[in-house]
């Protein structure tokens, strides 16, 4: 195994935590993996902030479900890790059920000893 076969693994388990954190709505874990640069784009082409997007998932105005992500690849190069993966499942938005069915590319950069989310970009499947 390489070293960059540890950190896509790394990686992979923090996309996990990622995801697992949305979905309880766990802003003080979110708050942790992500960067003070974050850009957080939604499938509608609105963006946020860290900041914004931790007062709106602490505000209710998202309210995920259970979301699947299943992993294409993550590409280590150097201190930035790139991840493709599906995204599915169901958000509220301000309490109107939205479907997610995106690809999605996150990006990862090393800050010491720590990754953190720098940006998320998801793009809706046709149809």
């Amino acid at each position: 195994m390489t070293a960059d076969d540890d950190v896509a693994k790394q990686i992979s388990s923090l996309e996990a935590r990622r995801y697992q954190a949305m979905t309880d709505g766990d802003v003080e874990t979110l708050a942790e993996l992500f960067s003070p640069d974050l850009i957080y784009s939604h499938s509608d082409a609105s963006t946020d902030s860290k900041q914004s997007y931790l007062d709106r998932l602490a505000s209710g105005y998202f309210d995920y479900g259970p979301l699947e992500h299943p992993e294409h690849s993550v590409l280590v190069h150097g201190d930035c890790a790139v991840v493709l993966h599906d995204m599915r499942g169901e958000v509220l938005v301000e309490g109107a059920t939205r479907v997610l069915n995106s690809k999605a590319l996150a990006v990862w950069g090393r800050d010491g000893e720590r990754w953190l989310l720098l940006a998320f970009q998801p793009t809706k499947y046709p149809g």
